[in-house]
């Protein structure tokens, strides 16, 4: 017993440093910087993770973009800027909301011409449906509908299926 209490807290430690040393301090002499970087960091992505933004990654490209943030943040550059920096660095892709350009904007359109597309198909199944609705039986389908509501169904031959099952038998007999 003595034994489990001296390794089990060498165990906790060892199993929370990794934890502990993530942790990273950022010192800001203005609170308007403070959250501008804490509102950046949280609007972009990393590019090693995926669909995880920096602020909440644990991966060293994550750590070096914090890191060039703040000092972008501290030389006094504007969001803007700094975004463009990021974007011109890693590419659209570190932006969780691309920017409405030429090459995005099949990005952007998809999803509405989806939408519409899916819209219309429904408006023609919908209208489509109620012409076949509204239109009556021939004469040949009311026919075929009595005859199958009687329980015999003339075949092409003209004779039904029980006098054809009715000759089948007595060939076999």
């Amino acid at each position: 017993m003595a034994r489990l209490t001296t390794w089990l807290p060498c165990l906790l430690l060892a199993v929370c440093m990794p934890a502990l040393a993530a942790v990273e301090v950022r010192y800001f002499d203005d609170p308007v910087l403070e959250a501008r970087y804490a509102e950046l960091i949280a609007v972009l992505r990393c590019p090693k993770c995926q669909n995880q933004a920096i602020d909440a990654s644990a991966s060293p490209i994550a750590g070096d973009m914090r890191d060039r943030v703040y000092q972008l943040l501290q030389q006094g550059q504007s969001d803007q800027q700094i975004l463009d920096y990021m974007v011109q660095r890693f590419g659209d892709y570190v932006l969780y909301n691309p920017r409405l350009e030429g090459r995005t904007l099949l990005l952007w359109g998809l999803p509405v011409a989806l939408v519409l597309l899916s819209g219309l198909l429904v408006f023609m199944l919908v209208r489509a449906r109620r012409h076949v609705a509204a239109r009556g039986l021939s004469e040949t389908e009311r026919a075929r509908l009595d005859s199958l509501v009687k329980g015999s169904s003339p075949d092409a031959a003209g004779t039904s299926r029980e006098s054809t099952l009715d000759s089948s038998r007595g060939k076999d007999s």
